[in-house]
C-alpha cells in the first residue's frame, strides 16, 4: 500500500467518522494538523476529488459555506438521497431522512413532469431553537 492510499484511506475514514455531518477541506487538513500527521490542503483536495469520482464521498456547495462541502456515504440507499435543512439564523444544517420527501419527490416527477437533485436541494427556514 502506498503513501497516497494510506492517506486516501485516512481522509476517508475522518469523514466517515463524522457521520452525517459535512466536512470541509480545510476542516480535514486542520484536523490532521491536530492530530500530527498534517497533509497539505491540495493533497487533501486531490483525495477528495478521487473519493467523490469513486463514489465514497459525496460533494455539494451550502450557501455561506465558501468551497466544497463533503459527506460520506454509507452504502444505506437512504444515505444516497435526502433532502437538507438550513436554519436561516443559526446555520444550522439537517440532512432530512423522511418518508414523506420521497412521496413528495414523486409527486413532483408524476404531477410536474420534473426530477428534483435530493443531493443540491436544501430548505430554508428556522430549526427549533430559533424559532
Amino acid at each position: 500500500m502506498n503513501y497516497k492510499t494510506k492517506q486516501s484511506e485516512a481522509i476517508l475514514s475522518y469523514i466517515a467518522s463524522q457521520g452525517d455531518a459535512y466536512v470541509t477541506a480545510g476542516q480535514i487538513a486542520a484536523h490532521f494538523e491536530h492530530t500530527g500527521a498534517p497533509v497539505a490542503l491540495t493533497t487533501v483536495y486531490r483525495h477528495l476529488d478521487k473519493l467523490a469520482d469513486g463514489g465514497k464521498i459525496r460533494r455539494y456547495m451550502i450557501d455561506g459555506v465558501p468551497g466544497a462541502c463533503y459527506q460520506f456515504i454509507d452504502g444505506d440507499e437512504s444515505s444516497k438521497e435526502h433532502f437538507y435543512l438550513k436554519c436561516e439564523k443559526c446555520g444550522g444544517f439537517v440532512h432530512l431522512r423522511c418518508s414523506e420527501v420521497n412521496t413528495f419527490r414523486q409527486h413532483i416527477v408524476d404531477e410536474h413532469a420534473f426530477q428534483i437533485d435530493p443531493v443540491k436541494t436544501v430548505l430554508y427556514g428556522k430549526c427549533k431553537t430559533c424559532s
